[in-house]
């Protein structure tokens, strides 16, 4: 049997904002190659985990560990180093609007190589084709559909050769079949090409298409409390958590109900 190798690790991580934790002791690992989902409930805490692997933040303790690489105690060169093996598409795209799709695909390049200008337009129109906007090059953003532009930052994502990628909520905004494509998408370049992709999502049609295996965050336990492929988590029916946000049930507070005296029509004495 093949052993699985670790792209990342989350070891007792707290994380938050200006020392307050909203998660902590958080450990999980990611391996090479799977497409690997967080979820859970609004202000679970989703974003911010995100936001702590990609260094944007730094832990209130514990460690961020990338392709070997602490990234939580890396500074300067150092971090940077480690911040171009990853690649990073944010939810509304945020491709810059006065750049054309190419010379947005383009800016990681100029960023961060000395390669010269034919052989970038090379890479990025390579980019662009991968995700099927070869015809997009030299449009603008906003002339593209919600689905375009999603693509568009997922190429850019990728202008690097990055072994990992990091997508927030990549379907957020869209109809159900540019979000089908989307996910087809993932999934092909995770087989295709290795990527390995960590995805922040709360759209269940698209955690059954693209997940290997999840981890389900709580607001209220500040962690995690579920862990591992759709199919085990959809047969918990110990949590009540996961099995409410699996079959969209709710679950109803005890108190007196519409039958009991307290509930009276109108007129009533």
């Amino acid at each position: 049997m093949k052993t699985k190798q670790t792209a990342i690790k989350i070891e007792n991580l707290a994380a938050g904002y200006n020392n307050l934790p909203i998660i902590e002791n958080v450990n999980f690992e990611v391996y090479k190659g799977e497409v690997f989902v967080i979820i859970g409930g609004s202000g679970c805490g989703k974003s911010t985990l995100l936001k702590h692997m990609i260094g944007l933040l730094p832990p209130i303790s514990g460690n961020v560990i990338i392709l070997g690489e602490n990234l939580s105690n890396a500074h300067g060169r150092q971090k940077e180093l480690i911040l171009q093996k990853i690649g990073v598409a944010f939810q509304s795209g945020a491709l810059f609007g006065s750049m054309t799709i190419i010379e947005n695909i383009k800016l990681p390049l100029k960023e961060f190589t000395d390669l010269p200008e034919n052989i970038m337009n090379d890479i990025a129109q390579v980019k662009l084709s991968l995700v099927g906007l070869d015809q997009c090059a030299h449009l603008m953003p906003d002339e593209l559909s919600g689905g375009m532009k999603k693509r568009a930052a997922l190429a850019r994502a990728m202008a690097l050769d990055p072994l990992i990628i990091f997508l927030d909520e990549p379907s957020a905004g869209l109809d159900p079949v540019t979000s089908a494509e989307l996910d087809m998408l993932i999934t092909s370049l995770a087989a295709t090409l290795g990527i390995t992709f960590i995805i922040v999502t709360h759209e269940l049609a698209s955690i059954d298409a693209i997940s290997d295996r999840i981890i389900m965050l709580d607001k209220k336990t500040k962690g995690i409390i579920a862990t591992g492929t759709l199919h085990q988590l959809k047969k918990d029916k110990i949590n009540p958590i996961v099995h409410q946000f699996f079959y969209r049930t709710i679950e109803i507070p005890s108190g007196p109900k519409p039958q009991d005296p307290v509930f009276k029509k109108k007129g009533e004495q």
